[in-house]
């Protein structure tokens, strides 16, 4: 290599950040406020020997740059960084740690732990004010150059609305691991995204959106890694701008460009889980692998007064310093790089509310949002906060700004507690149905910025919710310490499988209801990935570190006659949804106001067919509910009356005097087709059971 001849750099550019090709050479610019030198280390192709170190000769607005002439893509290097190591001040700078570039687009090599992979002597006395000496190049990935030159040809986004949107939750490994009809290279892959056997499955289930755990690379604890365990659903973040290796082909990032190309040719949009409060390298005694060693100071939130530690609103060691705008500008670079480059179409992201964290605390006016709703790129995108973290006033429910949706765990806690046969919750089921009002009928938001679930990856799957009362962690190694301690869920008499068969019906009478809630609520439905299949963890309510049959996918349930049985009905209540815009209102607004003489936007009825009063709302026994809608599709009319029964028992629901011929259109106690006008003034709807009335057959979707 030519480049190797040359004894010093060119000054090149303080901008893109980044290896930045231009075909005649690369052009090297990382940021660092407080180092005093910054080197470029180059490596061979296979990363394993350094062949050259070349001081980077310009350092403009605290962006340290320099031009490699003659270098191509495939160039391996990584940085090292000079300046002071004073832990008590916030400084952790020690240049015999390689460090990563924080906008590396592809890795080489995997991280191996080693203690010379801390800045500090792991055992010292002095613990991490202390300084290791030793060089930790051996046992880190090292950056790679590339271009981006895939051919998207006439790839065009879905463009889904948010009304028309169902979101399915999933993990790229454990998708496929267990899919016997998936080549086994392909199992665990980006590849297996794009099987026509998924897309189908995808497609009958009805989802639009399919929204990935994180795919950016990430690093195995070292904890989980002496445990024989690993951090499998990624929420570790070690390069914001790279796909996690594991998950690619010989094909390298292209293989994930392929995938989304062909998600999108089905209609089916991609939505990645981003994790960008806090990153992997931990507490103060966490490793040095990138951010830590370029610049601590501006990268960490550390504690005013006490900068040897970190703010740590994350629970993960450390919280990322979005307030300064470098770091924020990183985020918004990474952010446009998935959806430029990936072409991917919106992002849920970790932690929400520690992005929006100012000075002061949380704020949905904070630089982060404020970043992102201006940008022409990224405002356009599907945008949803997981709207908590474990800060001071962690808990933002409700208070993110216009332009984002939000994960809603009160619906899901509601929804669970109302089919387990909870006293007090009629009032709170209205809620959660009607897309939570109280806390997002504000600001000119929509119905569909409450995200409605009732499981997601951190949690009992569906199936779990109704087999197990308690959490089975065992496998995580902390003595079934972690994970949530109240679920909500019911065995409804026996702890897990059993082969009792009036268990085993009211247990899918339950799921067939909980499912069918989220799919006929306002706001937006997701599924976890499985549940439509009742895909279990064997009880296992924080699955973080499972990289095995506990976690993955169980496919094999999904074609048994039960499996089917499951898939056909949300598919059903899937098809509905699309078919009766009454079942996916978007706006909020005067439920009260009269479409048609005697027919309202909306009303709530009780077991006698009258309209709840305040004594019925207040009834904390009541366990039944009715919930009437109407919108105008067009010049139509269209009405559905859902019929709950959170009860023990049958119910006879009198039905309420409204101008409407009633066609019986889903049942979740009795299963299948059910389809027929209903003759009587009585509807019966069995224990624990939903039942949808629509004025007409079906409107064309």
């Amino acid at each position: 290599m030519s480049e190797l001849n040359i004894d010093r750099l060119q000054p090149g550019l303080p901008y893109p950040l980044g290896a930045t090709s231009d075909g005649l050479g690369v052009n090297f610019a990382v940021f660092s406020a407080n180092a005093t030198r910054m080197d470029l280390c180059v490596f061979d192709e296979r990363g394993r020997k350094e062949i050259k170190r070349f001081p980077l000769p310009e350092c403009t607005d605290e962006v340290w740059h320099g031009y490699l002439p003659d270098a191509q893509p495939g160039l391996v290097y990584g940085y090292r960084a000079h300046g002071p190591y004073d832990p008590a001040r916030g400084h952790r700078f020690n240049p015999q740690k390689l460090l990563l570039d924080p906008y590396a687009k592809q890795l080489s090599g995997a991280l191996r732990w080693s203690d010379s992979l801390f800045g500090y002597r792991v055992g010292h006395s002095r613990m991490d004010l202390s300084q290791d000496r030793r060089d930790s190049a051996a046992w880190v990935p090292k950056a790679v150059v590339t271009e981006d030159n895939f051919n998207w040809g006439d790839d065009e986004p879905p463009a889904i609305p948010w009304e028309d949107s169902l979101i399915y939750e999933a993990h790229i490994r454990g998708l496929s691991m267990m899919r016997e009809d998936i080549r086994v290279n392909w199992r665990g892959t980006v590849d297996a995204l794009a099987h026509p056997a998924f897309i189908d499955h995808l497609l009958k289930v009805g989802v639009t959106s399919l929204e990935l755990l994180p795919v950016h690379a990430a690093l195995d604890d070292h904890f989980l890694v002496e445990r024989g365990l690993r951090n499998y659903w990624g929420y570790n973040t070690l390069a914001y701008f790279a796909p996690e290796p594991r998950y690619l082909t010989v094909r390298g990032a292209n293989a994930l460009r392929m995938a989304i190309r062909r998600l999108h040719s089905a209609g089916i949009e991609v939505i990645l889980d981003v994790v960008y409060n806090h990153t992997a390298e931990g507490n103060e005694l966490g490793p040095t692998l990138s951010w830590r060693g370029l610049d601590n100071a501006s990268y960490y939130r550390l504690i005013p007064g006490e900068e040897r530690y970190y703010i740590n609103d994350t629970g993960c060691g450390n919280t990322v310093n979005l307030s300064h705008p470098r770091v924020l500008q990183m985020v918004m670079d990474s952010l446009r790089h998935w959806a430029q480059s990936y072409r991917v179409d919106g992002f849920r992201f970790d932690l929400g509310v520690t992005l929006g964290r100012e000075g002061t605390g949380f704020d949905p006016g904070s630089g982060f949002f404020d970043a992102i709703l201006q940008d022409p790129v990224l405002a356009r995108k599907k945008l949803i906060s997981e709207p908590w973290d474990i800060g001071p006033d962690g808990y933002q429910l409700g208070n993110h700004p216009p332009g984002f949706a939000e994960w809603n765990d009160r619906y899901r806690d509601t929804v669970r507690r109302f089919w387990r046969g909870d006293a007090e919750q009629r009032g709170e089921m209205a809620s959660a149905l009607s897309g939570t009002p109280a806390l997002f009928d504000n600001r000119h938001r929509r119905r569909w910025a409450s995200v409605n679930f009732v499981a997601s990856h951190d949690g009992f799957t569906a199936a779990d919710v109704v087999s197990y009362n308690d959490k089975h962690n065992e496998a995580n190694g902390d003595e079934n310490g972690d994970g949530h301690g109240e679920n909500y869920s019911s065995n409804w008499g026996v702890e897990g499988p059993t082969p009792d068969k009036a268990i085993n019906k009211l247990r899918e009478t339950v799921l067939r209801s909980m499912l069918a809630t989220v799919l006929v609520s306002d706001g937006t439905p997701m599924l976890l990935a499985g549940d439509e299949f009742a895909n279990s963890q064997k009880g296992n309510n924080n699955a973080y570190c499972q990289d095995n049959e506990i976690a993955w996918l169980d496919w094999k349930q999904a074609s048994e006659k039960h499996g089917q049985a499951l898939i056909n009905w949300v598919a059903r209540v899937r098809a509905l949804r699309r078919a009766h815009p009454s079942l996916r209102r978007s706006r909020f607004g005067d439920d009260s106001i009269e479409l048609v003489p005697g027919i309202k936007r909306a009303a709530w009825y009780d077991i006698d067919g009258s309209e709840m009063s305040d004594e019925a709302w207040a009834f904390s026994e009541g366990r039944v509910l009715g919930f009437q809608r109407a919108v105008m599709a067009g010049e139509q009319l269209d009405v559905t009356l859902l019929l709950f029964n959170g009860a023990n028992e049958d119910i006879s629901f009198e039905l309420p005097a409204l101008p409407c011929r009633w066609f019986r259109r889903l049942d979740s106690v009795l299963d299948g087709r059910i389809s027929g006008e209903v003759d009587t003034g009585q509807v019966k709807v069995g224990a624990h059971g939903i039942v949808l009335l629509a004025n007409s057959e079906g409107l064309r979707s």
